[in-house]
């Protein structure tokens, strides 16, 4: 197991943590900043409580507080037994998407907003892709006459695959995240949401389309297919589950 020992890779210590009212959250700050940094991979144990005391100045009722804000937002765990101690963990789409959806639900957002917004970010994301000719995409899409669309399973894998493909060939991390985490919480939240077995292969045969113009560099056609299938889409949600379009959503 890799630990997070002193000194940092450039030779430099803890910055100092600014006394206030919100030590904790300034202490937090610090160890994400040490993290990024450091580049400390997935696994790697942090300093032990005596030691981040001592690196840190600060008392233990702060950094006991300021574990636990990394903790709930996903960003460590905290390894039990004798060996164990805080441990950086992986973090994914689906922990920002959770840490949006506080936000989402108190501003009132619902799922057709939602909707909205992946309307907006997809046809986009297509368009940055077909300009980067992601050529890797035409491999991974389903293929409309093989799949079997009939199995819940290996419909949604096959769906999902294709929109996190496109998003990740965008180039653009920061959208690529934001598309992304905003689907997992669409998916994560409303189960069992998928096309009727009879729209289904017109449903990969788009999604063959738009990846053959993507390989094609082909932007303008791919934006337009994207943002004329996620149109489709939020139009069936609006026509089978109209009663989804203003639930605001949860908290996760």
């Amino acid at each position: 197991m890799l630990s997070a020992q002193r000194p940092r890779a450039d030779g430099s210590g803890p910055r100092p943590i600014k006394r206030g009212a919100k030590v904790a959250e300034a202490l937090a700050q610090e160890i994400v900043h040490e993290i990024v940094s450091r580049k400390l991979p997935p696994g790697t144990l942090l300093s032990s409580e005596a030691q981040m005391l001592e690196d840190y100045g600060v008392g233990r009722g702060s950094l006991r507080e300021a574990l636990r804000i990394l903790e709930v937002h996903g960003l460590i765990t905290m390894k039990p037994g004798r060996n164990g101690g805080p441990m950086v963990i992986e973090v994914g789409t689906r922990d920002y998407g959770r840490m949006s959806t506080l936000f989402f639900h108190l501003g009132g957002m619902t799922f057709g907003q939602l909707i909205e917004a992946r309307l907006v970010l997809e046809p986009m994301m297509a368009r940055l892709a077909a300009e980067r000719r992601g050529q890797e995409l035409v491999g991974q899409v389903a293929d409309p006459e093989t799949t079997a669309v009939e199995d819940d399973t290996a419909y949604y894998d096959a769906t999902t695959d294709f929109h996190r493909g496109v998003a990740s060939m965008s180039g653009n991390p920061v959208l690529n995240l934001v598309s992304v985490s905003l689907e997992d919480v669409f998916r994560d939240q409303v189960t069992g949401l998928l096309s009727p077995n009879d729209e289904r292969r017109h449903v990969l045969e788009v999604h063959a389309a738009i990846a053959s113009a993507i390989a094609e560099g082909e932007a303008e056609a791919a934006e337009r297919l994207m943002r004329e299938h996620m149109q489709e889409y939020a139009d069936w949600v609006r026509q089978r589950h109209p009663q989804l379009v203003d639930q605001v959503i949860n908290w996760r």
